[in-house]
């Protein structure tokens, strides 16, 4: 449902919402004005380098089901509700941190009890925009509103038994009524809502207007004389836009890098897609991550086993881990011409920090509804 009279702004005006403070999300509502601290936006823009005539849809409203700026409020507060999660330990934020471009600087996730799993949470900056509607590491969830669903009742992750007790719970906070009446014309709480207010926020996380997308809008001083090698690079002999294309430099699809094999036990640490699809050729492939702000998400691949974006320019160089299942794309003997010099993973490097962008960031609201 699309308000009457509903007007987009550029994406600057998107950035009025990082300028509120963090705390509890059962701080005393009283203390902080509730709807100030949580206020009404207009749907941004996309920035610079996202949208537009060549990758449609060009803004978040040609959406098939936009969002709404009260869906975006409402699902800013639940982003950040620890109340979600079984013991009020865990929100969405918790892992999907807006310093570390909605991903985390640890190797892998923790959940309630301290619990980690086995993979790191990635980032969905620009997912409004995915080219193939697959969602986690694996793919295993086909929408952003399916995919904010699955962490509510993984044990190791929000701890809750089913979406069943994650309804019951919001709704025995009286507060939100009067915002999901906002957002879908009633005071219903239902999983479909939930889960799609949180996709709606998160689709209003985009990331744009870096120097490269400055630099490729014509102002050829926004990157350094390392960067443009580096650019040329990527772009050229190091094959890098093999995978890491478009817009959002991803092409949203699953390789297998040899990340996690083990050689003499002949198995990965973690199957992958393939406990998805079952299909042999999906063993050990995993979803190509956007590059776009990668410098805030160190260490690096699905299980964080690369703490640097130098070693995983090197460990690309080489053509990655041998194994049975290894994608052509990056097999060795289809890199055999690659092998960095020390000047040209520097080079690299250098290009992949110039893709720190803006228009995603936030902070926590200063308060909840109780």
């Amino acid at each position: 449902m699309k308000p009457l009279g509903l007007k987009r702004v550029g994406f600057a005006t998107a950035l009025l919402i990082g300028g509120l403070s963090a705390c509890h999300p059962t701080s005393a509502a009283d203390s902080v004005d509730l709807e100030a601290a949580n206020p009404v936006l207009p749907i941004p823009d996309p920035p610079l380098g996202i949208g537009g005539e060549k990758n449609p849809p060009a803004t978040l409203l040609d959406l098939e089901d936009p969002p709404t700026p009260e869906t975006v409020r409402l699902g800013r507060w639940l982003f950040f509700d620890k109340r979600l999660s079984a013991d009020n330990t865990v929100s969405c934020a918790t892992c999907h941190r807006p310093e570390n471009a909605f991903s985390e600087p640890t190797p892998v996730s923790q959940g309630i009890q301290g619990q980690k799993g086995g993979r790191k949470a990635p980032s969905f900056t620009n997912q409004a925009w995915a080219t193939l509607p697959h969602f986690f590491w694996d793919g295993r969830a086909a929408s952003l509103d399916e995919q904010a669903g699955g962490p509510m009742i993984n044990p190791i992750e929000m701890g809750q038994k089913d979406h069943d007790g994650v309804v019951a719970k919001i709704s025995e906070i009286k507060g939100y009524a009067k915002y999901f009446e906002e957002s879908f014309g009633s005071p219903e709480v239902t999983i479909e809502r939930i889960t799609k207010a949180i996709a709606d926020y998160e689709r209003t996380r985009m990331s744009g207007n870096s120097a490269w997308d400055r630099y490729m809008a014509g102002d050829k001083s926004a990157l350094s004389e390392d960067a443009q090698k580096g650019r040329t690079l990527f772009f050229g002999n190091g094959f890098c836009n093999n995978c890491h294309k478009g817009p959002n430099l991803t092409d949203s699809d699953f390789h297998n890098l040899g990340v996690g094999w083990d050689a003499e036990t002949e198995t990965f640490a973690d199957e992958g897609r393939y406990a998805v699809t079952k299909d042999e050729k999906d063993k050990g492939a995993f979803k190509t991550p956007s590059i776009r702000d990668v410098s805030k998400r160190a260490p690096y691949m699905h299980d964080g086993s690369m703490k640097t974006l130098e070693e995983v320019v090197r460990f690309y160089s080489k053509g990655g881990t041998p194994n049975p299942y290894l994608d052509r794309k990056i097999d060795r003997r289809f890199a055999e011409q690659l092998d960095f010099t020390d000047a040209q993973v520097h080079q690299l490097v250098e290009f992949m920090k110039s893709l720190d962008g803006e228009g995603y960031q936030d902070t926590a609201p200063a308060a909840f509804p109780q």
